[in-house]
């Protein structure tokens, strides 16, 4: 049961920040008659669709991976007890966040909403001075000299092309 909880307690922010949010911006764009800059095509539509699938992909393994490896959440309440340094985390130190930022440009894209456009770009920025000012220091405070290692090869947002290969931290599998 406890763990039934803890995984779905990784669930409730994506779930906010992805669809309850866009939802609701939506509907306010509707009742208030804006409209979108561009009317998608079937093909656009498509496109959009195809992003936030990739999103909500990335978004699945990432939360997987946390609780894996990391033997944690996502949830600030129950962070990760083991620092981790596979799969994406190998080319990008926030793919979750990254993950929710691609479900949300497909989701702008998908329905045309300005609003949501703007709710990602929010959504991007109030995450990146959380991670500069928060979370990047509480993981310095827990993890120390590896998350340092890690933190001056791996970039915040722009995922590397060929993935890092940790010096020192053990492999981990899950």
């Amino acid at each position: 049961m406890k763990n039934s909880v803890r995984t779905l307690s990784s669930f409730i922010a994506p779930i906010v920040v992805c669809f309850v949010m866009p939802y609701l911006i939506v509907v306010l764009e509707h009742r208030l008659f804006v409209r979108p800059v561009f009317t998608p095509s079937i093909s656009l539509k498509v496109i959009g669709l195809a992003i936030v699938l990739v999103g909500l992909i990335l978004s699945m393994i990432t939360i997987r991976t946390f609780m894996l490896i990391g033997k944690g959440t996502i949830m600030p309440w129950d962070p990760t007890r083991k620092l981790i340094v596979v799969g994406f985390y190998r080319h990008v130190r926030n793919p979750m966040i990254l993950s929710v930022i691609i479900i949300l440009v497909g989701e702008a894209v998908l329905f045309a909403s300005n609003g949501i456009a703007l709710w990602a770009v929010l959504t991007f920025v109030f995450n990146t001075i959380y991670f500069i000012y928060s979370e990047e220091p509480g993981l310095v405070k827990r993890f120390g000299e590896e998350y340092l290692e890690y933190k001056k090869y791996v970039p915040r947002w722009i995922p590397r092309l060929r993935p890092w290969q940790p010096y020192g931290i053990k492999n981990q599998e899950p």
